[in-house]
């Protein structure tokens, strides 16, 4: 069934979109299966749950953060991680860049945006974003690359809300690039689309999805 579904998936996203599974709280062995199928990319939300599963499975595999992350945390993903898509602080990209010296190399990371209409979600406000790509102390951090954006759409029935607020998304990542990321071939990813909402994303310009139930549970036709 995971191999059906990836495939599924797969066969109705363009080849330039990268599809990261969303593997918490799932059992290795269904993540076995995913990666036995070619699955990859894998994303989790606790960074004591990635470690685990990265010591466990092969060494291969992407892995993604993709869930509010504490600075205290970062420490036991830093030797490893792919890219952390959840960056929503100067603080916490001050740990990264900490951690990923101690291990002699550079993270990729995503600046986390607050695009949709409820508090609980995480992220920067373009304003402040703005601020911390011109300030002197983030630019001296050199074990850290900005390479995108990501974000996550209102829980919503209504498709025209969630669609504005990727086109919202997608509008703030060509703003910053043109301003600070012209030049940089890097800058390209904007990470937005779960199950439920991953081609109204792509229509709007997302590079990447995250997509959990739709892989490892019952499919979400679209």
């Amino acid at each position: 069934m995971i191999k059906e579904n990836l495939l599924d998936i797969l066969g109705n996203i363009p080849p330039t979109v990268t599809l990261v599974a969303v593997s918490k709280t799932k059992p290795i062995n269904l993540l076995q299966e995913a990666y036995d199928a070619g699955q990859r990319h894998f994303g989790e939300n606790r960074c004591d749950e990635l470690a685990e599963k990265q010591k466990a499975l092969p060494a291969d595999i992407h892995w993604h953060m993709i869930g509010h992350l504490q600075s205290k945390k970062v420490k036991s993903i830093a030797a490893f991680v792919h890219l952390i898509h959840s960056v929503d602080s100067f603080g916490l990209l001050q740990e990264i860049n900490k951690q990923a010296l101690k291990h002699q190399r550079v993270i990729d990371c995503l600046l986390q945006f607050h695009i949709a209409v409820e508090e609980t979600k995480y992220g920067f406000s373009e304003e402040e974003a703005v601020l911390l790509l011109n300030s002197t102390e983030f630019k001296s951090l050199a074990n850290i690359r900005i390479v995108g954006v990501m974000g996550m759409a209102t829980f919503t029935s209504d498709q025209r809300q969630v669609a504005d607020e990727f086109c919202n998304l997608r509008k703030i990542f060509e703003r910053i690039k043109d301003a600070h990321f012209n030049c940089n071939s890097n800058f390209k990813e904007i990470s937005m689309g779960m199950s439920g909402d991953y081609q109204a994303a792509i229509q709007q310009g997302s590079t990447m999805i995250r997509v959990g139930s739709s892989i490892f549970g019952e499919r979400v036709r679209l």
